[in-house]
């Protein structure tokens, strides 16, 4: 049995429907971590679609658990031999809020449905169809095969939505479980729909709140006017020393002394597009002198993500007596994330804001990760999307959105490559999330091709 066996054997898979009525089983399970309802349901997820799937490969299965997680953890491993590569494998079962009432008509959530050459309904791009594809595509292996040709594990759980609580902690705990040579998984959009692409790691993300507290209750714009401070004029002007008129960020602790050179011959050809429903990007805007792709995925941005003064409502003639914004940093490897706020606080003071108070929030600091793009393992991997393909994937040294990646190279040690099986325009986290099933067609013949070659007996594990 040959590769393009495996492979048509996924093709055929996918035409015949068998994966899309997976899919839409898995769907209609409505496992909103968010929602503190569905404790049961993000368990059931486990226990009636993953476990199942998983040991009918010949998987060995068993719930982790921990104090700070809502939800268990399934941990699947098929050990063929412990002198082959073993490859980690990562998901999540979880969704964001359903939002059933702000679907099209005829569209459901929790319902998968076909409408105008795109598939429908909640974790679609986000992560269900990501996880099953890869699922799939190592049962595609066995059955053309026998056998993998190589170690896998993989760890599904309930609650990234949410920040992944308990999922560090449970990563320290198993080192040794969880101990293989490389992670494979899969979320996050492709560069462009019709474009394969790897990516490496994630910019880290930062949230912190700027506040101005200037006195008790408004006071008359007219008898007061000009004769005591306003906070949301003060706070505009602190927000815009940190960056220029046109975006580009003024703290030199907050952006890397340098782009490494294999980063941008990586990112050389990648040009980012959204799409029909995607924005239209301003070259004006951010870093001078980088690309688009170098600014989004090799530089840092600055970001103010709401801000409020006065009664924005119901406006009345008076003073405000505060003002207030939350703020974003996302950042790649190379400034030092414990010295962003002091940054902040030292450049404030300089500029002479020292009535603003700076404050991070109770959201998570992700941290940044980025392995080399030129590293054995991501040129093998590229290689093999390339030959299944015959496209050439765009390779991203990080994702320019943030995920708990470093919990895999930081904790578990592991080189980290992102294969996604989503597109920008995916409308991931908002009503009407959808993909084009062309893309998780080519998806499953891309992870067919993965995992054949993984089992081949010519990955960098055994040169």
């Amino acid at each position: 049995m040959s590769r393009s066996q495996a492979i048509q054997q996924a093709q055929s898979q996918f035409d015949s429907g068998e994966f899309q009525q997976t899919l839409a089983r898995r769907v209609a399970i409505p496992t909103e971590s968010q929602n503190p309802e569905r404790g049961a349901v993000l368990t059931s997820y486990l226990d009636t679609e993953m476990r199942p799937a998983f040991e009918a490969m010949g998987f060995d299965c068993q719930t982790l658990t921990h104090p700070k997680a809502r939800a268990p953890f399934l941990f699947a491993q098929r050990i063929e031999d412990p002198a082959l590569p073993t490859v980690f494998g990562y998901g999540h079962g979880d969704v964001i809020r359903g939002l059933e009432s702000e679907w099209k008509p005829g569209l459901s959530p929790w319902r998968l449905t076909e409408s105008e050459g795109r598939w429908y309904g909640r974790g679609i791009a986000d992560n269900k169809a990501q996880h099953s594809v890869n699922m799939q595509a190592m049962a595609n292996v066995l059955k053309t095969r026998g056998k993998l040709g190589f170690n896998a594990k993989y760890l599904i759980e309930m609650g990234e939505e949410t920040g992944s609580p308990g999922l560090r902690e449970l990563c320290e705990a198993n080192k040794t479980l969880f101990n293989a040579d490389l992670l494979v998984a899969s979320d996050g959009p492709r560069l462009r729909a019709e474009r394969p692409t790897v990516f490496l790691g994630s910019r880290g993300s930062m949230n912190f709140d700027l506040t101005i507290e200037a006195r008790q209750g408004g006071h008359h714009s007219g008898n007061w006017g000009g004769l005591i401070s306003n906070p949301g004029i003060q706070l505009a002007h602190a927000i815009a020393s940190i960056v220029s008129p046109t975006g580009q960020i003024r703290i030199p602790e907050w952006v890397p002394k340098e782009l490494p050179d294999s980063v941008r011959r990586a990112l050389a050809d990648c040009e980012v597009d959204g799409g029909a429903d995607g924005p239209t990007i301003e070259p004006w805007w951010g870093e001078p002198g980088l690309s688009p792709a170098e600014r989004v995925f090799g530089w840092c941005s600055f970001e103010v993500l709401a801000y409020k003064t006065g009664n924005p409502d119901t406006p009345v003639n008076a003073i405000p007596p505060r003002a207030w914004a939350r703020c974003q940093l996302r950042f790649v490897v190379g400034p030092n994330p414990d010295d962003f706020l002091p940054a902040l606080r030292r450049h404030l003071d300089r500029q002479g804001f020292p009535m603003v108070k700076i404050a991070a929030t109770r959201e998570e600091m992700f941290h940044a990760t980025r392995i080399d793009p030129e590293d054995a393992w991501v040129q093998w991997a590229v290689a093999s999307i390339a030959q299944t393909s015959g496209k050439k994937p765009a390779v991203l040294p990080n994702l320019g959105g943030s995920l708990p990646n470093d919990i895999f190279t930081d904790i578990l040690g592991l080189r980290t490559v992102w294969v996604p099986h989503s597109y920008p325009g995916c409308s991931q986290h908002a009503p009407n999330e959808h993909l084009p099933p062309a893309l998780l067609r080519e998806g499953l013949s891309i992870m067919t091709g993965l995992y054949w070659d993984m089992g081949a007996g010519n990955t960098p594990h055994s040169v």
